[in-house]
C-alpha cells in the first residue's frame, strides 16, 4: 500500500477531485480526515471510505475561515496523531465569474478567499502539523489557467490559481530543508460538476475541447492518481513543481521560460 501508516487531510471532499482521492488514499492504506461545507457529500464521502475498509472521518469546515483551517488539523491530530499530508483541494468557479469589466467585486473577493486564501490558510496550519510529524506532502489544487488564460473568461478562477501556483513555488523552497514537499496539482479540464455546470453550454463545452490534445475532458480519478503519487514516497524527490495533467493542452499552448 503506497500510503500505508499515512494521514492524510483532504479539502473539497464531499465531491470531484476531493471523493475520488479520499477513496484512493484510504484503499492505498491511508487514514483520512475528509473536509467540506456540504455535510452531505461529505458524511457521505466518510461512509464510503468505511464501506470499502478504510478509514475516514468528516469535518465541517469552511476553508476560508482561520478557525476552521486551525479545526481541521487539530482533528487530524487527534483522530489520528498525526498529520504527513495536506491535500488543500477546496475550490470555487462562480457562473459569475467572467472578464475584468464584466465581474463583480464580491465575485472576486469570493473566489480568492476559498481558492487562494484557503490554500494559505491550510498551510499555515497544516505545515506546522507536518513538521511534528517528521515532514510530509503538501499538495494544492491549482490548474492549467494559471499558465495558459482560459478561453471562456473566469478572470478570478484563473487568478486564484496562479496565486495557488506561487505560493506552492515559494513554500517548496522555504521548507525544503524540513523534509516537507509542496507541489502545485494542475488539473486540465475535467468533466467535473464544478466545470459543467460553468461550461454549461455545448458551445462553451467545444471552446475548451478544441484546445485539448487528447480531445476529451480528463476524469477526477485521473487526477486522484496523480495526487496520490504526490503524496505517496515515491515522489520524494519532488517539489516545487507545477504538475500537469491536462491531456496535453500546456504542451500545445505553453512556451518553456
Amino acid at each position: 500500500m503506497r500510503l500505508k501508516d499515512k494521514v492524510a487531510l483532504i479539502t473539497g471532499g464531499g465531491s470531484g477531485i476531493g471523493r475520488a482521492s479520499s477513496l484512493l488514499f484510504a484503499a492505498e492504506g491511508a487514514q483520512v480526515v475528509v473536509v467540506d461545507i456540504d455535510d452531505s457529500g461529505g458524511n457521505e464521502t466518510a461512509e464510503l471510505v468505511g464501506a470499502q475498509g478504510g478509514q475516514a472521518v468528516y469535518l465541517h469546515a469552511d476553508v476560508s475561515q482561520a478557525a476552521d483551517c486551525q479545526k481541521m488539523v487539530q482533528l487530524a491530530e487527534s483522530a489520528y496523531g498525526k498529520l504527513n499530508v495536506l491535500f488543500n483541494n477546496a475550490g470555487i468557479m462562480h457562473s459569475a465569474d467572467a472578464d475584468a469589466v464584466a465581474t463583480e467585486e464580491a465575485i472576486w473577493d469570493l473566489t480568492m478567499n476559498v481558492n487562494l486564501k484557503g490554500v494559505f490558510l491550510g498551510c499555515k496550519y497544516g505545515i506546522p502539523a507536518l513538521r511534528r510529524a517528521g515532514g510530509g506532502s503538501v499538495i494544492n489544487t491549482a490548474s492549467f489557467v494559471a499558465l495558459v488564460g482560459a478561453a471562456t473568461p473566469q478572470l478570478a478562477y484563473t487568478a486564484s490559481k496562479g496565486g495557488v501556483l506561487a505560493l506552492s513555488r515559494e513554500l517548496a523552497v522555504v521548507h525544503a530543508r524540513e523534509h516537507i514537499r509542496v507541489n502545485a496539482l494542475c488539473p486540465g479540464p475535467l468533466r467535473t460538476e464544478l466545470l459543467m455546470k460553468f461550461l454549461d453550454t455545448e458551445a462553451k463545452k467545444e471552446r475548451r475541447l478544441v484546445h485539448i490534445p487528447m480531445g476529451r475532458f480528463g476524469d477526477q480519478r485521473e487526477i486522484a492518481a496523480a495526487a496520490l503519487y504526490l503524496a505517496s514516497d515515491e515522489s520524494s524527490f519532488v517539489t516545487g513543481t507545477a504538475f500537469m495533467v491536462d491531456g496535453g493542452l500546456s504542451a500545445a499552448y505553453v512556451t518553456p521560460q
